[in-house]
């Protein structure tokens, strides 16, 4: 039986379904509707490349200072290494669920739960995050356009930006409800925007650099791209957490898997693009800049305190001039705006996928009946969304900043477990080949790893109330609090749920399971 045969109609629930290929099931998505170059599209809008710049080039700048560029290539070695896990688990068992099914598969109910939850509560976070800054930029954008400084400073005002924020969660949410033929047509013409507007840029960055524009900017290199030149250990792995985040999300293509031409293996090739797209800018990018300006505190330099947490903003006009300058504006809310419409592609695929496997109520397992998407469980993300960046901007903007500053933890958290997953689900297979060997055994437990010391040495500074904001509760960290406290809720939602539908934490709905070895003849 294929996955195709096993899926029920749409509209319909799957509880009770035939189990398909690699022992799980068909949701009623709407196959083949998206292709490689669609599905990577997918992974780079996700990720967000040019916001993700702005916003982090001066932050690791002010940790790392030149070694910048080495720390960016340090942060792609683990997200290389697991995307190689989420291939292989793919090729076997192509279900939209990714890693709460594989690890379901792999370690069980449990455990997989957790990995679900973790995914989605980092989902929901950056989605918040990413409708703040483009209601940000879409102010910011205005008052360029109109001229008028009023019209920039309306985002000042909670109710405005609140209001603006809520109807591009709308609007994105919609597009989202209406299926992946209306999200990859938009993702094309959005990312191409981006991407251009990068290169251009990038080069115009370089010929600064190159006629001595700027005194700052220092000539480049090689030590640059030296990570064992980072000042202190502290200093590496802080710039490290911040270019983790900087490739979280290339999995999203991972997610439509079920809706992918060649389900098994056209995702894995979509994120290893997506992933060289990713590292190739943010390198260019790094370089370029560091060229021009410096990684200084003061003035343009990228560590610059008043402008390091939006430096694109600082350099538009001093690189491409006034008039193209506007263009990295818009290409900033472009790229917060198609990112924000994609990140809800897995957090509602993967509440589908625990639904249909009974970890979650059943209202979540339906599919649209002409759209063929998660509505339900899309429009609930949304409103989700909505709720905490409300709650959390009118309650506290310190805490809405350590929300984020939590990020990195649930990112660690559900990455690290799905790498080993993919290990001890082939432990059988990793000594047929030298391939089986390097891909399912070596590189996923290498990032798992890594991704770990990340996670421990995060938590370990998080315990400082100088991490984040500088907020603190009974002399704890605010982000401790926040991170922690959200990975104890998923515990407490786990055991609710395991009165409410004992059967899939026996493991009879979706269980543990190794595959056969197959000797070739």
């Amino acid at each position: 039986m294929t996955q195709l045969d096993a899926r029920p109609q749409a509209g319909d629930t799957v509880r009770g379904t035939t189990p398909a290929d690699g022992g799980v099931r068909g949701k009623g998505l709407g196959g083949n509707s998206v292709g490689l170059m669609g599905s990577a599209v997918i992974g780079v809008s996700t990720v967000a490349p040019v916001y993700c710049l702005t916003s982090t080039l001066g932050a690791t700048a002010g940790e790392v200072g030149v070694q910048m560029p080495a720390v960016f290539l340090a942060g792609f070695l683990p997200m290389l290494l697991v995307a190689f896990a989420y291939r292989e688990l793919n090729k076997v068992m192509p279900d939209c669920g990714t890693s709460f099914t594989w690890t379901v598969k792999a370690f069980g109910p449990r455990v997989g739960w957790m990995c679900g939850w973790g995914l989605v509560i980092a989902t929901i976070i950056v989605l918040s995050n990413l409708a703040g800054v483009a209601t940000s930029y879409f102010w910011l954008l205005a008052g360029e356009i109109s001229g008028s400084e009023a019209v920039a400073a309306l985002d000042d005002s909670k109710p405005v930006h609140i209001l603006t924020c809520l109807v591009l969660i709308a609007a994105a949410t919609a597009i989202s409800y209406r299926g992946m033929t209306a999200t990859k047509g938009i993702q094309y013409a959005l990312v191409g925007l981006q991407l251009v507007v990068l290169a251009v840029f990038v080069a115009m960055a370089f010929q600064k650099a190159g006629s001595g524009a700027f005194d700052t900017g220092p000539d480049f290199s090689w030590s640059w791209m030296n990570p064992f030149a980072v000042q202190s250990f502290a200093a590496f792995t802080a710039g490290l957490s911040l270019s983790i985040f900087m490739y979280w999300g290339w999995d999203a293509c991972m997610t439509t898997n079920e809706e992918t031409v060649g389900s098994a293996k056209t995702p894995g090739r979509a994120a290893l693009i997506a992933m060289v797209v990713l590292v190739g800018s943010y390198l260019a990018t790094g370089i370029a800049a560091q060229m021009m300006v410096g990684s200084g505190d003061t003035g343009l330099g990228l560590a610059n305190p008043d402008t390091s947490d939006n430096v694109f903003a600082a350099l538009a006009g001093p690189v491409m001039g006034p008039g193209l300058g506007i263009l990295l504006f818009v290409a900033v809310l472009a790229s917060a705006a198609a990112s924000l419409q994609t990140t809800f592609i897995p957090v509602a695929r993967t509440v589908l996928a625990m639904s249909s496997y009974e970890a979650l109520p059943a209202s979540y397992a339906k599919v649209h009946p002409r759209f063929r998407t998660p509505g339900r469980a899309t429009v609930t993300a949304g409103v989700a969304t909505g709720t905490f960046y409300t709650v959390m901007t009118l309650v506290s903007e310190n805490v809405l900043v350590d929300t984020i500053y939590a990020l990195g933890l649930m990112i660690c958290f559900y990455y690290s477990i799905t790498a080993f997953a993919c290990a001890w689900y082939f432990r059988a297979e990793l000594f047929r080949s030298v391939r089986d060997f390097v891909y399912k055994g070596l590189c996923p437990v290498l990032g798992g790893i890594l991704l770990t010391a990340v996670f421990g040495k995060t938590l370990y500074d998080m315990w400082d109330p100088a991490y984040g904001s500088g907020s603190s509760v009974l002399g704890v960290g605010s982000v401790y609090v926040i991170a922690v406290g959200l990975l104890l809720l998923g515990g407490v939602l786990m055991v609710l749920m395991e009165r409410r539908s004992p059967a899939f934490f026996r493991g009879e709905v979706l269980g543990r399971e190794t595959p056969a070895l197959v000797v070739a003849d």
